[in-house]
């Protein structure tokens, strides 16, 4: 499920370059507390966590002033946030709908909200990215030294990522395993890098529009929960291209 909210404000829209933090706690405070803290401190899943939410780069006109480190949005904006969770969505959309807006140290009015279910009704769809996708390894160098591998989509190991992610969020999300048939990504437009720091730590990951192919259930995952990983820290937003 997608809610879209459209934002107004008095005056220009200030937030650093690097913004998903304050966005990531925007939604965090726009959600049910006990929920806020069941994502933050456990998630779903075993071993390894998941949030199973995730959002878009904030949408509208915006100029970004390289000297300060900042990007000036021109009201209104939108931002667009996801999950399978119904609960989480419904949360969301109610508390939007009483509260008032805070966006770093701008104060905001919720002009409009839209819900959509973006169903999966085929097992070949195509995405539009609202965030970039970040698919990676960590591996060693030679003088065993870790680094992080990025890939983009069209590769193999791309593929091989984000696959495995997903089947992941399936079986955390549902308990179930996940269908057994392979799920096919390729990029129908060139893919565009995006570079972003997320408190501190640099993430490489890529925007384009992608065919995907597979179990109708794995699609569903991925338009709800993202797709690759980092999806709550504004990472893999995808959504049905019209």
């Amino acid at each position: 499920m997608h809610i879209c909210i459209r934002l107004n404000a008095a005056n220009d829209i200030v937030l650093p370059v690097h913004y998903n933090h304050i966005v990531q706690g925007f939604i965090y405070n726009m959600i049910d507390r006990e929920l806020a803290e069941f994502l933050h401190s456990k998630g779903y899943g075993e071993g390894r966590k998941f949030k199973l939410f995730c959002f878009s780069n904030i949408l509208g006109k915006s100029n970004i002033d390289s000297a300060n480190g900042t990007i000036t949005f021109k009201p209104p904006i939108k931002l667009e946030v996801s999950s399978p969770d119904e609960y989480f969505c419904e949360s969301f959309a109610n508390t939007v709908l009483k509260k008032e807006a805070k966006l770093g140290k701008n104060l905001l009015e919720i002009e409009s909200i839209e819900i959509s279910r973006q169903d999966v009704l085929d097992n070949k769809i195509v995405l539009k990215t609202l965030s970039p996708i970040t698919a990676y390894s960590t591996l060693l160098r030679p003088d065993q030294r870790k680094y992080t591998c990025f890939f983009q989509p069209g590769e193999e190991d791309f593929n091989r990522i984000v696959e495995e992610n997903l089947r992941k969020k399936y079986r955390a999300y549902t308990g179930m395993q996940p269908p057994e048939e392979k799920v096919w990504f390729s990029p129908i437009t060139q893919p565009r890098l995006h570079i972003v720091k997320y408190k501190g730590y640099i993430v490489k990951g890529y925007t384009c529009r992608l065919s995907v192919e597979g179990p109708r259930e794995l699609l569903q995952m991925a338009v709800d929960a993202g797709l690759g990983g980092k999806n709550s820290q504004g990472f893999g937003c995808v959504k049905l291209a019209e």
